[in-house]
This record gives C-alpha cells, structure tokens and sequence, in this order.
C-alpha cells in the first residue's frame, strides 16, 4: 500500500488533535446515552495533549512508519466519528468499548513506530495505549434497549446499516496497514540491518537503528552476533557523523549492550571509543545525559580512568555539567569524576578546572607523596579568589597547615607556597589566623638552621598576609618580634615584615602595639631604610612611617632630626613613584605646625616650589595615589599659611600657593577641600590689613581699576593680600556647602567667615549673597556639625544686621532656625535663640538666652 498523503507532518498531527477535540464535543453533546458519552469524550480529551507534544517534539523523525501509524489513528478517529453521529441503539457499552480499543491498537501502533521518542513520552503514550486497551463499560451505564425500528423509521435503519458497512471495510484496511506497518520492520534482514547501520543515509541509519534497538529488547539478538558483527565498533564510528537524533539512540544502544555484557564494556573502552563518546559531553543536554551516563557505566574498568584523563577537555567537560542546571547529569558527572578521582593526575586535571574536593581529599587522606605532589600543584596554580574562596570552604587550609608543622622539609616547603597562594583572600586569612600557624611561622624566621632557610620568604610573605587582619592583635607581641628580626632578615623577609608591620599598626585597634613600637625604637630603626638602595624596602619603610607618623606624630617629630627632613624632601622632589611621593609628602602633613624649626628646615629645602609644581601637572584620571598626594600638599600648605607669620604668608603666596589652594578646594577629596580652606581662611585674615586704600601714598603709579575690590574697600592682589575674591576662592568654597558631603563645612564656612569683619562685614554679606552663599549657609544648618552649625549662625549674625538680607532670606531661615531651637544641640540654642530675636521671631528676654 503507497502512501500519498503529502500533508506535512505536524500539519497531519494537528489536523489529528482537532479531529480529536471535534469527537469529544460530538460525544458530549449527544442527546442520548449522555453518561456513556460523556466518558467517552473524557478518555478522547486525554489524546489531545499527547499528540500535540508529538507534534512538537522536534526528535520525531517523519519517517514512513510513523506517518502510517498516524494515518492509522486518524483513520480510526474517522470511523469513530462516524459511530457517534448514527450510534448503535443496542448495547452501546460494547460498540463504544470496541470503538476505544480499536483506537488504542493504533496508539499502540504509533508507540511502536516511535522508539526515538524521550523515555518520559513513551511512558505517557504507553500508558494511553493500556487504558485504552482495557476499557470496560458496565453495562448499567446502559438505559433500557430502546424498541425495534418501526416503519416510521426505517430510513434510519437503513442508513446505519449501510454505515456499519463501511466501517467494517475501514476496519479490515486499517488492520491491513498496521500489519504492513510490523512487516516493513520485521522484514529488514540481519544483513540488511549490518549494512544500513554502516553504510546508510540518515532515515535508513534511523531506520536500522529503531529496528535493532527493538531486536535487543525483545531478546532477538544475541551478544555472539553483535560481536561477530562488530555493532559496538559500527556504532561507535557512526557516533561522529550522524545525525542528533540518532546519536542520541545509539548512546541508549551502547548502554543497554553496555549494561548486559561485560564483554561490550570492553570494546567501548579503547581510547578511540572513549573519545568518540567524550565528543558527546560537548553537545545538546539529552546527548550530554546519555553520554556521560554511559561513561559513568564503564568506569568500572580501571582502564577508563587513565584513558579518559588523558583525552582532552573530558574532565573540564564534566566539571561544566557537575555545575550544570541538568540534575541528572550533574549527578552521574559527580560520580564520574569521584571515580576517576583515585588517579591523582586526574585530580589535578579537576583542580585546573576548578573542582577542588578531590585535591583537598588527598591533602587529608593521600599518602605523603600525594599530599606534596598535590600541594606543589597547588602553588604553582594561577587561582582566582572564587578559586581560593572554594579551596578554603573545601577544608584545604587545615591539611596544609598540618603538612607545615609535622612534615619534613619538602612537606613544610610545598605547604607553605601553597598556603602563600591561599593566603591572597581575606577569608582564608582568617582560616589561618584560626589554625594557630602565626607562631609557627614566627619560630621558623628566628631559626637559624640551614636547612629551613629556604623556607622564611614564603613564611614571611603568609605573615605579611595574615597581618592585615585585625586578628593578628591576638598574638601579642607579634610587632616586637618582626622588629626584632628586621635588621636581621634578607631583603626579600625584610620587605615582607615592613609590610607586615605596616598593616599592624594601621588597625584602629592597635593604639598599645603603637606605643610598644615607639617604646622598642621603632621610628629609629626604620629611619635607615629611609636611603635604602632596594626600591620596595624604602618604599615599604615610607609607609610604614606615614602609619606611624598619623599616629604618633609628636614621637616621629622627636626622631626626625635635619638630615632626615632632607632626605624626606629629595625623595619628594625626586622619586619616580608617586606612593613614594605621597607617603613622604603624607609624613610632613603629619609633623605638628607648633613645630617652627620643622619650618625652617622645609622653608630652606625649597619644599614650597617643589609642592607646587607636583600639584601643576594633575592628570588626566584622579587616582586614590593622587588624592593621597593632594591631601598631604594641602596639610604641609597650613604650616606655611599661618597667620601670625605674614613672611611666610608672602613667600607662599610668591610661590604660586592660592591658585593651588582654589584648585584643591574646587577638584580635590574632601580631605583636601577641608585642608585648603583651612590655608584659605588663614591668608584672607591678613587681606584686611595688607589692602591697599584708595588714597594711599605708596602707589607710584595708580592701580588700574581692576584692583580694586569692593568687598575690602581697598586695591588688593593675590600675591600680596591674599584677597579670596580677587583668587577667585568664593565661588568653589560656596560649593562645598552646596555639596552632599559635610565633612569639609566648618573649613568653608571660616574662610567665608573672614569676609565679615566688622569694618568690611556689610560689603562680604553683600558679595556672600551676591554668589548665592546666604541660601547655602541656611541650608547647611539643617545637617552639619555642631561646630560648622556654630559658624553658620555666627555668619547669619551679621549677614542678617543689612535689612536686605534679612527681608530677602530672613523667612526661608525661620523653619530651620526654628526646629534648632526646638531640636537642635543644647550648645547651640542660645545663638539660635539670638538669631530668631534679630528676625523679631522671639522675644529678646526668651528663657532661650
């Protein structure tokens, strides 16, 4: 029988599940026999879904087998339709059942025309087919026979007559197709078959392979044929050329021949077979699933561990679906790699990876070879810290430290590079901090034996690590004994420990470890490192100083003698890093301003135009080494900008240091804003009296009009007043309290303070309001400190005796003015209090004064 049926598949199989859907609505709206029909259509409903899903299931070849299996139910659907529009009236429970099971043959028909279909949709379809198949209506579902046909209704008779007629011919074509269906497989030959599965195109590969995999589960091949055959070797060679679908039916093959003969194990287990099925670890999931699942059957055989460690990208493979979303693969791919895991050349493929649990697992329990062959590896591995972080959870720090403190000198070697590695993330700091390894690391750098001298760079430089933990503090006297041995050490332990030391005395915690450095002579031992021709050791002892400078700045001023300050400066002016720079600039910013011979010595060192033009060429990018520099010029700049000193104010400002200064108000951190506008305030103290009056005798030739500054009343310039509004420095002091940060206020707010003395009070609060300043000074009161709250208020004083200001601003200041009063600091209600009474708010003799 030839089939002529040119529909496409899926659109045969959808035409099918509306025939179905079209059925069902007939069974349910039949005016008779409503409970049996109604069944009917409920057993109907549930093809629907199944059908659909064939229809979309992309690995349901349209082979002609299949297609004659549907084209069998439809025809099937058809008669039943026919059935239910001129039902039988006697004994519709029989009619109704055998209408069913005829239906369920042919799904039995599409089953065994679809063995390429997933596991889970032969279990749906094949559970259908058995309902469908053993359906039983009881015949109590049944009313009464209905009478014999009268003559009033004989052409009704006559009609169904002629209708059971042709449904018996549809019945007796339809068995005809199915038989045609079982021939057409059983009649492949075994040669035929042997000939297909080698030489084959696709649908007859597909073709063979359904019809063999259906031979081994009925038990009509045997394993002498298969071997005399070559099927594995056959298979396995087909594996890289066809197509998914069938690769994914000849992985099922290989695990059934797999599963049942030790032998077939075997011949899948040469290096070929085993790369040919690696390849499908690389593909779809379902083909991953199976291969890795097969993989996992033959690993049995000690012969797959070394092979399949050696084929490339197997064991990353494996990693990929350990850590894959397929449950199922991920589950058979951990048993895989726990059974290759006993070659340890494997485990270090895993480790490379990044699946660590076999490594640790011989770092606890491998022999001693192991343990050092696994740490070696270890330490020479380029980790991430997700790396680190996942060696540590997996338990590697403890073993390791075990290694270190119990086993010989190879041991305590290859633990301690591995553990040097480990140490690059804060986590596993912690772990070490934890397993007590500090004194151990400590005992080993005052050995003196030749034979552990190899081992104090690694233990130094884990110590350097391990230190920057606050926990290190639990050791006590940790900082002296690295003191100790500074002087001591080579270059390289040497490094190690400043940076050691460095980190301790940075912690906030570490005020007694401080003064015990200070009391051991620490600032005096490290100045020498100062002119240290090894560039790390001097860069390593600069900060190290710069910590103890913030910290202990009296004492470092104490140790700092001249030729110290001198070579402090050179480094300044000289060093090609600019760390170096910065912590060396950073140790100045540090020595108390009290301390005038520390100003001379800088003043004659000429470290003023040396600031300068470091801070010229900014670049591009501001860096944190960059902001760390600025904020140091900008604290060494307070020394040179003090008040009392109008000599040193000039020769500041003769080097160029208030454009400086308005630069890092406007771009620097706001440590640096704060710092310059602390110099800021300094200069403009002095602009008063250094201004120049309009009818002054020391003009020789009149200053141009310019010069002239309104807010002073007088000629001023920057050079030589010191004038803030002719520097420009009002505006970007203005937006620092138009800012988000508050930190840098109370600075601002005393520079700006400085444009309201008394005889110039009224021309500042004008040129305040002028650049918007009198709006940002309200502001600010609602957040700032208490100090920079003081100052605002002291401001607002003055700026609100001019009736201007005090009309203009005088009602957006009440809201605040008055929630201060109510809630605002004890200390500054009083001059709240004041200031409301100015604004005529509240009455001068208020309890608030």
């Amino acid at each position: 029988m030839k089939n002529t049926d040119r529909r496409r598949f899926p659109e045969l199989v959808s035409e099918l599940q509306a025939l179905v859907e079209e059925i069902a609505s007939l069974a349910k709206e039949s005016g008779s026999e409503r409970e049996l029909f109604s069944e009917f259509a409920r057993l109907l409903n549930k093809l629907a879904p199944v059908l659909s899903d064939i229809r979309d299931n992309k690995d349901v070849m349209d082979t002609v087998t299949i297609r004659k299996a549907i084209e069998s139910l439809e025809k099937e659907l058809k008669r039943a339709k026919t059935l239910i529009k001129t039902p039988d009236s006697k004994q519709p429970n029989i009619w109704i059942e055998d209408v069913i099971q005829d239906l369920g043959r042919s799904i039995g028909l599409v089953l065994f025309a679809s063995i390429d279909l997933h596991f889970d949709m032969k279990e749906r379809i094949g559970a259908l087919h058995k309902e469908f198949m053993t359906v039983k209506f009881d015949a109590s579902l049944s009313p009464s026979p209905s009478p014999s046909p009268s003559p009033s209704n004989g052409s009704a008779y006559v009609s169904a007559t002629a209708s059971e007629k042709e449904i018996e011919e549809e019945r007796t074509e339809i068995e005809e197709e199915r038989t045609e269906i079982e021939e057409e497989r059983s009649n492949l030959t075994i040669d035929d078959a042997v000939l297909q599965l080698k030489y084959g195109n696709d649908d007859e590969f597909n073709f063979a392979l359904l019809g063999f995999s259906e031979s081994i589960r009925q038990g009509l091949i045997t394993n002498e044929w298969i071997n005399e055959e070559g099927i594995i070797s056959i298979l396995v060679n087909r594996l890289g050329s066809c197509k998914p679908i069938n690769r994914l039916i000849i992985l099922q093959i290989l695990k059934q021949l797999a599963l049942e003969n030790a032998e077939n194990k075997e011949k899948m287990a040469d290096a070929a077979s085993l790369s040919a099925l690696v390849k499908s670890l690389t593909r779809d999931v379902e083909e991953r699933r199976e291969a890795v699942g097969l993989l996992l059957d033959l690993s049995d055989l000690p012969a797959v561990w070394r092979r399949l460690g050696r084929i490339q990208g197997c064991i990353v493979m494996l990693v990929t679906m350990l850590n894959g979303d397929d449950p199922i693969a991920s589950d058979n791919a951990g048993k895989l790699l726990n059974a290759l895991s006993s070659n340890t050349q494997n485990a270090l493929h895993m480790a490379e990876a990044g699946y660590f649990k076999p490594l640790v697992h011989y770092l606890k329990e491998g022999s001693d070879m192991s343990k050092i062959l696994m740490a070696t590896a270890m330490s020479r591995m380029e980790l991430t810290d997700q790396s680190r972080a996942s060696l540590g959870e997996d338990g590697a720090v403890e073993p390791l430290v075990k290694m270190f403190n119990a086993g010989k000198l190879e041991a305590k070697l290859s633990s301690l590079n591995a553990l040097q590695n480990l140490s690059n993330l804060s986590e596993n700091i912690q772990r070490l901090i934890t397993s007590g390894i500090v004194v151990s690391l400590l005992q080993l750098l005052f050995s003196v034996t030749s034979v552990l001298m190899t081992l104090r760079e690694p233990a130094s430089a884990i110590l350097a690590r391990i230190a920057q933990s606050e926990s290190i503090l639990v050791n006590q006297d940790v900082a002296q004994q690295m003191l100790s041995l500074l002087n001591l050490s080579s270059p390289v332990i040497q490094y190690h420990l400043i940076q050691a030391l460095n980190s301790i005395a940075g912690h906030s915690s570490a005020s007694k470890v401080r003064t015990k450095m200070k009391e051991n002579g620490a600032i005096q031992l490290l100045l020498p490192f100062l002119t240290e021709s090894n560039a790390k050791i001097r860069t390593g002892a600069l900060n190290l100083l710069y910590t103890l400078s913030k910290y202990l700045p009296e004492e470092m001023t104490e140790q700092l003698g001249e030729s110290h300050l001198i070579i402090i400066v050179n480094i300044i002016s000289s060093s090609p890093l600019d760390s170096d720079k910065a912590a060396a600039v950073g140790i100045m910013s540090n020595i108390p301003i009290s301390n005038k011979k520390v100003t001379e010595v800088l003043r004659k060192a000429n470290l003023l135009p040396i600031l300068v033009s470091i801070m010229t060429c900014t670049p591009s990018t501001l860096t944190s080494t960059w902001h760390w520099l600025a904020e140091g010029v900008a604290g060494i700049l307070i020394r040179f900008t003090i008040p009392s000193d109008k000599r040193l104010q000039l020769l500041a400002a003769e080097n160029e240091v208030i454009p400086l200064l308005v630069k890092l108000v406007s771009s620097g951190s706001l440590a640096a804003k704060c710092k310059a506008a602390t110099s800021l305030a300094q200069l403009s103290q002095n602009s008063l009296s250094l201004r120049k009056l309009k009818k002054s005798s020391w003009f020789c030739v009149p200053p141009s009009t310019t010069a002239f500054c309104g807010v002073h009343d007088g000629y001023c310039f920057v050079k030589s007043t010191f004038c803030l509004v002719k520097a420009g420095a009002i505006p970007p002091l203005i937006q620092i309290l138009e800012g988000k940060d508050r930190e840098a206020d109370e600075a601002a707010l005393n520079a700006l303070a400085t444009l309201l003395q008394d005889e110039i009070c009224e021309n500042g609060s004008n040129y305040i309001a002028e650049k918007a300043g009198i709006q940002a000074i309200i502001k600010i009161l609602e957040s700032t400190t208490v100090k920079a709250q003081e100052k605002a208020l002291w401001i607002l004083e003055r700026v609100f005796n001019v009736e201007a200001h005090r009309v203009k601003y005088g009602e957006s200041a009440q809201v605040v003015l008055i929630d201060l009063a109510q809630n605002g600091d004890p200390r500054i209600k009083s001059s709240t209090a004041k200031l409301l009474a100015q604004l005529e708010l509240l009455q001068a003799q208020s309890s608030y004064f």
